[in-house]
């Protein structure tokens, strides 16, 4: 089960510390998310993060359950084909997560008897499994107390602790400081991990911070010091259209939607661009998303 949201949310008595602020905050103000829930289990959490690595909550929720209901288990995935997990991840975009994703549940079937790992060292041995995941996935997934520190938590212990605007890169230090920042208790830390996440997600944002109704406030270095503005180069905002990704999207919505091999006079309606339109097949077919058949024909891989 999901045991960071089997902790009671029973404020610690006497003077709080920073992480106890921050997770007595969570307990009335964090959101209803499935993957949150108890009796998620250690494989549904790999699946949401993975899932939610560069996409939006609203746009991995639908998609998260479908797959759940689909493929509620390692074994379950393993034995799926790599066309049939391109399909189901739909448009959630980075695509080549569905094929990593895959090839966890094949590990894990074949190295760990289709039982999710607990450890962190062993997890991050799994394909799409890095630190991140691995920390996420014992912590939210075994109720291991870690520090699990993504763009948000970054972003909070920058302000917080540092007193700077932006996290800038990432930072040797930063599990340290979260360490830090955990209460003591072991389920306590359990929670504080997915609730400093959440203050970063909802509250302490990158563009307008929401300060005034921040738990922590009076304690936040960067609201002390006057919120001084970020003193490195802009934060670039990525592109979409007209890009690489945008074309590879077209294409691969092409072979999606197909039930038989395509012939690219049919990828070429997806995209005017003859150049870039090779380009991005020729990427899909090195990430392996796409398999070109013996007549010249190209179809999502069957295996």
């Amino acid at each position: 089960m999901n045991r960071s949201d089997a902790v009671p949310a029973d404020p610690v008595p006497g003077p709080r510390s920073t992480g106890d602020v921050i997770v007595d905050w969570y307990a009335g103000a964090a959101r209803d998310l499935p993957w949150r829930r108890p009796g998620i289990d250690a494989w549904a959490v790999l699946v949401s993060e993975v899932m939610l690595q560069q996409t939006p909550v609203a746009r991995v929720e639908p998609v998260w359950r479908d797959w759940l209901t689909r493929w509620p288990s390692p074994a379950a995935l393993a034995a799926a084909t790599p066309a049939e997990v391109i399909r189901a991840w739909g448009k959630l975009g980075y695509p080549r997560r569905a094929l990593r994703l895959r090839e966890a549940a094949v590990a894990v079937v074949e190295r760990h008897g289709g039982v999710v790992p607990s450890e962190v060292a062993v997890l991050e041995a799994l394909p799409a499994v890095g630190t991140y995941t691995a920390r996420a996935v014992a912590c939210f997934g075994y109720g291991s107390p870690q520090a699990v520190v993504d763009t948000n938590v970054r972003r909070v212990v920058a302000r917080l602790v540092h007193g700077r605007a932006e996290a800038g890169n990432a930072r040797a230090t930063d599990l340290a400081d979260i360490d830090a920042l955990a209460p003591p208790q072991r389920e306590r830390a359990v929670r504080f991990s997915v609730a400093v996440m959440e203050l970063g997600a909802l509250v302490c944002v990158a563009g307008t911070p929401r300060c005034g109704v921040c738990p922590v406030r009076e304690r936040c270095a960067w609201q002390l010091a006057g919120r001084p503005p970020h003193a490195g180069p802009p934060r670039r905002v990525q592109k979409f259209a007209g890009t690489d990704r945008q074309v590879r999207g077209r294409l691969l919505d092409v072979l999606r939607a197909a039930h038989a091999p395509v012939a690219p006079p049919e990828l070429d309606a997806a995209w005017d661009d003859a150049v870039q339109r090779s380009r991005c097949l020729d990427s899909l077919l090195t990430d392996g998303l796409v398999e070109q058949t013996d007549d010249g024909r190209f179809t999502l891989p069957q295996s």
